[in-house]
This record gives structure tokens, sequence and C-alpha cells, in this order.
């Protein structure tokens, strides 16, 4: 069983690798507090994670916050703590020196997810449930820009956001508001290119996956990934057929684009294209 996951580890960091070489010219830019600042670490196991959300980015907090022996088990650690608490550091706190020294030593780690899938997961974490941040940011915004007849109740509020605006907003060239980490490229978000990952999972073995990442670290044996969907639990996960469902409320010509705006991670990670 080891065999088989230490070929995928090889397969997964082949495919980045090659696509980083075909596309990417940068491979020789030095690397900026900006391009780590998405990377946790985790020093007494010498981890760095890059933080990629909608694809476990919280249980893998509450993984290190353990590791680092912040929290004695990961189902005693609350959501706003994961988030919110400034328990883990991240690598652009450090010096110049710090940064190169743990990127040279630590082992680096990033979890993706299928491109459509996280996309629907933040939409729906996000615009479908009540939030203080999201719907006056990024609703208010959408809804004035994209909708033809807003009530001015949709308009004070930002809530209702619908799938077709969110994508509208998030092809135009000129957003009437700024990317978001959950919907920007892992691309953008981890520097593939310029980081060179030891360790690459997917969401969709994430069991899996993570587990043998554990071992490979040597993480205290009683230390498993924890399975519990950490926001709107009682909700189904976004799934393929969910997604689906999602992408069916768009013109064909938008999800083509859709596709066109995420190829890099499509091709990266070596997902088939939808």
């Amino acid at each position: 069983k080891w065999k088989s996951l230490y070929e995928t580890q090889r397969e997964r960091k082949r495919i980045m690798r090659e696509t980083c070489s075909k596309y990417k010219s940068n491979s020789r830019r030095t690397i900026t507090p900006y391009h780590v600042s998405r990377i946790f670490v985790e020093d007494k196991y010498r981890v760095l994670y890059c933080e990629v959300p909608k694809a476990g980015c919280s249980n893998w907090k509450r993984v290190l916050m353990v590791l680092n022996g912040l929290a004695s088990s990961t189902t005693d650690i609350q959501h706003n703590t994961v988030h919110y608490g400034n328990y883990l550091k991240r690598l652009d706190g450090f010096d110049h020196q710090g940064i190169y020294h743990r990127l040279n030593t630590y082992t680096k780690m990033l979890f993706i997810r299928e491109p459509f899938e996280k996309l629907v997961s933040a939409f729906r974490d996000k615009f479908e449930h009540p939030n203080n941040y999201y719907h006056p940011v990024f609703g208010k915004a959408i809804i004035s820009r994209y909708r033809a007849n807003a009530t001015k109740e949709a308009l004070r509020t930002g809530s209702g956001v619908t799938f077709r605006e969110f994508i509208q907003y998030l092809l135009d060239v000129h957003r009437p508001v700024g990317m978001d980490i959950h919907w920007d490229h892992v691309n953008r978000l981890c520097s593939p290119c310029l980081i060179d990952y030891d360790f690459v999972g997917k969401f969709e073995s994430m069991e899996e996956d993570a587990n043998f990442f554990l071992h490979l670290i040597g993480a205290p044996q009683n230390l498993t990934f924890p399975k519990f969907k950490d926001r709107h639990s009682t909700e189904e996960r976004t799934t393929t057929k969910i997604t689906q469902q999602y992408f069916a409320q768009l013109s064909p010509s938008q999800r083509q684009r859709s596709y066109d705006f995420y190829y890099m991670d499509y091709l990266m990670f070596n997902y088939s294209k939808p």
C-alpha cells in the first residue's frame, strides 16, 4: 500500500513540475514573503503547509496544532480557534534567513481539490449562509453590478447572490471587488512553480493521503486526520453531482470560460476537464 502511495506522489510531483516548466518562466524568481504568506509553520515536526481553502484546511490546521502540542486532540479545537486564534505561525512572519532555512529543510505540503467543486463549495459556504463579511463586501458589489432590477433590500444587505451572478463577477476583468483566497487559483496561493512541494495531497483521497503524510513525518500513531465537516455540518458536502447542478445554471460559454479561468490548476494537478 505504501508503495502505491509513493508512486502516486512521484507522479503528481512530476506532472506539477512539467506543467511549471512548460508554462511558467518564473522558476528563477526570488521567493518573497508574499509568496509564502499562505504557508503555515509547524516547527516540532518541521512541516510547512500551504493553506488551500475548501480542501480540508480547517482540519489540517487542527492536525498542525496537535503536532505542535497546542491541543491534545483535533476534536477539542473549535472552528474559530482554528481560523482566528493565531496559534499557528505563518512563514512570512520570519526573516529572510528563517524563511529560507525552513523552505530548504522542512517537509512542504499542500492539499488541493477539483477546481469547480472547490468553487461551488466556497460559493455555498459564503453566499448561501448568513455571513457578515462576504455579504456586505462581495454581495453588495456583485448585486449592484450584475443584477438589473435589484431591490433596495438586496442592495442594502448584499444577501441572495446567485451562482450565475457570482460567476459573472469571477470572470469579469473589471471586477467590482477584488479576488478572495476562497476562489483564487492554487497556483497563486501556493506558488508551486517557485516552491518545490514534497507532498501533494488531494481532497478526493483525503483520508488515505493525509494518513500517509502523517506516517511520513513520524507523527504520533494515535493522530489521524479528522473526518468531520467543519461548517454547516448538517449540510451535504459539495459533491460532483451538486457541482453539476450549479454549473447547469450557466451558459455553455460561461462554463467554458470558468474552465479556462482555472485551466492551470486543472493541468498542474491533473484533473480532467468536467
